[in-house]
């Protein structure tokens, strides 16, 4: 985007030194025959960006816990930090998406992404320990999968309309990351109870549990 915007500001700039060429880097007026996406449909992929960026801030949340000298467990906060990065870069990928259909035009659209960003961080027990963070980790993905179904459902029926290449990127791009997810922190979560009970102490066998995850 910037090089374009380098390249009109250019063109502008030699149109008003020689007279020749004149351009607004203004409004236009663009067709919009090309929008096709309904309402309720947006609404919900809106809805969705929020629900991404809430668990982004969850796992910043955790992976600070973990890096915290009190704690210690860097196997825990690098992948809770990994964890964050992926949550945010999804709710980026929605906001390109509806970006590429058309859907964010005025002041007022960016307003409604704004007002999105406005979350809380959540507070974690002071001694939360890592199964427990896993098990809140797997709840939480747990319902940003039924939010992304709901997602799709919503688009596949809203005004008797399907809009079948978002159901199709939200299909592929997103529940099947979700679904390998969930596996993997099911995994990880009876792993670490087991050698928690398998070790001379829980504490020692969280501690060896940490250092695999680096």
């Amino acid at each position: 985007m910037k090089p374009i915007f380098i390249a009109i500001l250019v063109i502008c700039a030699a149109g008003s030194s020689y007279g020749k060429l004149r351009c607004d880097v203004g409004s236009s007026n663009v067709a919009t025959e090309w929008l096709d996406m309904t309402a309720g449909c947006i609404d919900k992929v809106r809805h969705q960006i929020q629900t991404e960026i809430n668990a982004s801030m969850m796992y910043l949340a955790m992976a600070a816990h973990f890096s915290q000298d009190t704690v210690n467990r860097p196997g825990f906060a690098e992948f809770f930090f990994h964890s964050a990065s992926e949550e945010r870069e999804h709710a980026m990928k929605l906001i390109e998406y509806l970006l590429m259909r058309g859907e964010f035009k005025t002041s007022a659209d960016y307003a409604a992404v704004g007002e999105l960003m406005q979350v809380n961080v959540p507070v974690l027990p002071p001694l939360v320990s890592g199964v427990a963070a896993l098990e809140q980790a797997l709840k939480a993905e747990t319902f940003v999968t039924k939010s992304i179904k709901d997602v799709i459902e919503t688009c596949e029926r809203d005004n008797d309309k399907n809009d079948y290449h978002l159901v199709d990127y939200l299909t592929a791009e997103f529940l099947d990351e979700q679904y390998k997810g969930q596996r993997d922190l099911a995994g990880k979560i009876s792993t670490l109870q087991k050698m928690m009970k398998t070790e001379s102490s829980a504490a020692l066998g969280e501690f060896l549990f940490d250092k695999q995850l680096l």
